[in-house]
């Protein structure tokens, strides 16, 4: 799936998990605010939210009791949907939050292909090949003499969405037709 580098990556991911949960009710939102960017995912996703009348709930998780609460408080106030942001220590904690979130039930959507492959339902985000391939350009470019300083900055502009049909099975949801056109890769 091709998009363009926009920075608006929640709202998508945001209207993704609208397309397969249409009436949620609450959408959570789980952010590491640690660090730079969260603010900015933050503020996309809760004007996304607010333009279509969706309520938000945006909690912090930062360390490993942290993530148990988050998905207490996900419980309580009836998240029907879960939004998982960005960040080094969401990702190193990807199975344990597949796992909450098959516990509590809550159809989630991630910013990595890896956490769909770990039993996750779904997933939008940069193709790391695509990644890996731009650093290896870089990297000749460099061995052939161009300076590091000389190169432009840039972002992948290669994303994929990812879904899981056998969770979504689990969580007993019926995945749109449409979505799964979109779909780069289906995990039967």
């Amino acid at each position: 799936m091709k998009s363009s580098a926009s920075g608006k990556l929640g709202t998508k991911r945001l209207e993704l998990l609208r397309q397969l949960v249409p009436k949620p009710g609450v959408i959570a939102e789980l952010v590491n605010a640690s660090l730079p960017q969260a603010e900015s995912e933050r503020r996309d996703v809760q004007a996304a939210a607010h333009a279509i009348g969706q309520e938000l709930i945006v909690v912090e998780a930062g360390s490993d009791r942290d993530i148990e609460a988050a998905f207490a408080t996900f419980s309580q106030r009836g998240a029907g949907a879960l939004f998982v942001g960005t960040g080094s220590f969401l990702n190193s904690h990807r199975e344990r939050l597949v796992a909450l979130a098959a516990r509590y039930r809550i159809p989630t959507i991630y910013v990595l292909r890896e956490f769909v492959t770990a039993g996750g339902l779904m997933s939008y985000g940069t193709s790391i090949t695509d990644a890996y391939r731009l650093a290896g350009v870089y990297a000749g470019r460099i061995l052939k003499g161009e300076k590091p300083d000389d190169l432009p900055v840039q972002q992948s502009t290669k994303f994929e969405l990812v879904i899981n049909l056998r969770t979504a099975k689990a969580l007993g949801l019926e995945v749109p037709d449409k979505l799964l056109a979109l779909a780069d890769e289906v995990i039967e």
